[in-house]
């Protein structure tokens, strides 16, 4: 008998841990808080592959079909999804959350940190794609592009 995890707990629980890296652990060091972000990601796409692979059948983790798949057929592929349900409830504007700001500094700062929270989160999605194909012995560099959100596009590069 299989179990499912509600999408809201993972959904919660993706938020919580990018906060407590971004926001408490790594405050002063968004470089490292990403490594370790794609890190704890990696493990999670090995251990799916692992279950995964160990099963004839069952339903897909996203339970979504990506929209696009482009490829130039030397190693780089690009996987475009329309409505990226990780950060499809996210905005770049800052001022949705903080309400009007007075000082120009404040609004600066906010703008950056908005504009880097999706990003932040994709970590996790690029290191869950980097672990999954590492189990199957494919070697690659991931990364993300959330420039129109809630679209998102992955580029995966086939290391030789």
């Amino acid at each position: 008998m299989g179990r499912e995890v509600s999408e809201s707990c993972v959904d919660s629980l993706l938020t919580e841990m990018v906060s407590m890296y971004c926001n408490r652990l790594y405050a002063n060091k968004p470089e490292l808080a990403a490594s370790r972000i794609d890190a704890i990601g990696y493990q999670v796409g090995h251990q799916l592959s692992e279950r995964s692979s160990a099963r004839t059948s069952g339903p897909s983790s996203s339970k979504k079909q990506i929209d696009n798949l482009k490829t130039n057929h030397r190693g780089t592929f690009v996987l475009q999804d329309n409505r990226f349900r990780w950060v499809s409830r996210m905005s770049l504007d800052p001022s949705s959350e903080n309400g009007d700001l007075s000082q120009e500094n404040s609004e600066a700062a906010d703008e950056s940190k908005a504009a880097q929270e999706p990003n932040m989160h994709l970590h996790f999605s690029c290191g869950v794609i980097k672990g999954a194909l590492h189990n199957l012995g494919i070697a690659c560099a991931v990364s993300a592009d959330t420039s129109q959100l809630p679209a998102c596009s992955f580029v995966v590069r086939i290391k030789p």
